[in-house]
C-alpha cells in the first residue's frame, strides 16, 4: 500500500472516454491520484496514456463490466485490497440500449449499468468513501421509475424512457445516500448534452442530438470536477447540480419516500442487506 498522505484518491467509473476521461485528466492535473474504471481494456489503456501525457503520472486501471454484477463485486474487492481510503468515488459509467436488452442478472440494461451497478459498488465501498459524485441527467424527466418493477421500461420499450428512468434513479439514490450516510458527502449533477462516444455509438441518440447544442466532454466534466473539489459546507448534501449551481429536479426525482423505496428495492435486487438507519462501520 503506497502512502497517499497529502493527496486525494479519486476513483472514476466510465473513465475510458467522454466525461469520465475528461474529469480524470483534469483531476490528475490538479494533483489528485486518479483510478480509472472501464469495460474495454484497450480503451482503458489509451485513456491512461492520455492522463499520463497531460499530468505526468500514469493512473491505475481496473476493468469491470457494469452489465455483470459479479464484475462489480470483484471490482469492489480489488479496490478494497488496494486502498484503505477513497476520497472521491465518481459514479459516472453510463449506458443506453436501442432495443430491450436484459443483462445476465435479469435486469434491463440501462437500470443495471447506470443505477444498480453503482449502487452496489458504493454500498460495498461505503466504509472507505469520503465523497460520492453521481453523473445524472436532465433526461430524468422521461423516467417512469417503479421500485416494485425495476424492469418496467421493458414492457413497452423506448430507449430514452429506459435511460431517463435510470437517471431518475441516480438522483434519488444520491439524495437517499446523503440521508443514510451523513458522514459521506453525496451530490449528483447534469452534465448537459455532451458529444461523447456514448452518443456516437447510438444512431438514434446521435440523430436527436443533431438539433441540440452539444458540449465538449471537458465542458460536461466541469461540474463533476467542481463537486469533487468544492468545500462541503458550500454544497447541499444530496443536491442535484447543473453548471455548478444547485437545481431542483422534477418531483419524481426528489420524492424522499420514492427514494427510500428505491433503495430497499435496489438492495434486494443486488443481494445486500438494507437498513433504514444504516451507518458506516468504524474503521
Amino acid at each position: 500500500m503506497e502512502d497517499l498522505t497529502g493527496r486525494r484518491l479519486v476513483v472514476v467509473t466510465g473513465a475510458s472516454s467522454g466525461i469520465g476521461l475528461a474529469a480524470a485528466v483534469d483531476l490528475a492535473c490538479r494533483g489528485d491520484r486518479v483510478v480509472l474504471v472501464g469495460r474495454d481494456p484497450a480503451r482503458l489503456q489509451a485513456a491512461a496514456e492520455r492522463v499520463r501525457e497531460n499530468s505526468g503520472e500514469r493512473p491505475e486501471l481496473f476493468r469491470a463490466d457494469f452489465a455483470v454484477l459479479d464484475d462489480v463485486r470483484r471490482l469492489a474487492e480489488h479496490l478494497r485490497d488496494a486502498y484503505d481510503r477513497i476520497d472521491v468515488l465518481a459514479n459516472n459509467a453510463g449506458a443506453i440500449a436501442l432495443q430491450p436488452l436484459t443483462t445476465v442478472d435479469g435486469f434491463e440494461l440501462s437500470i443495471q449499468a447506470n443505477h444498480l451497478a453503482p449502487f452496489l459498488l458504493t454500498n460495498l465501498l461505503a466504509d472507505r468513501i469520503g465523497r460520492i459524485v453521481v453523473t445524472a441527467s436532465g433526461a430524468h424527466r422521461s423516467g417512469v421509475l417503479d421500485p416494485d418493477d425495476l424492469n418496467k421500461p421493458l414492457h413497452r420499450y423506448r430507449p430514452m424512457v429506459a435511460y431517463g428512468t435510470s437517471k431518475q434513479a441516480n438522483i434519488l439514490f444520491t439524495a437517499e445516500a446523503a440521508r443514510r450516510w451523513p458522514d459521506i458527502a453525496a451530490h449528483s449533477f447534469h452534465p448537459g448534452v455532451v458529444r461523447t462516444r456514448f452518443a456516437n455509438d447510438s444512431r438514434l441518440v446521435a440523430l436527436g442530438m443533431r438539433f441540440l447544442p452539444l458540449r465538449r466532454p471537458e465542458k460536461g466534466a466541469e461540474t463533476l470536477v467542481w463537486l469533487a473539489n468544492q468545500d462541503r459546507s458550500r454544497l447541499v448534501d444530496g443536491g442535484y447540480y447543473h453548471n455548478r449551481r444547485l437545481r431542483r429536479p422534477l418531483r419524481k426525482a426528489s420524492d424522499p419516500q420514492l427514494a427510500a423505496r428505491l433503495w430497499a428495492a435496489s438492495a434486494k435486487a443486488v443481494g445486500i442487506a438494507d437498513s433504514a438507519d444504516r451507518r458506516r462501520p468504524p474503521a
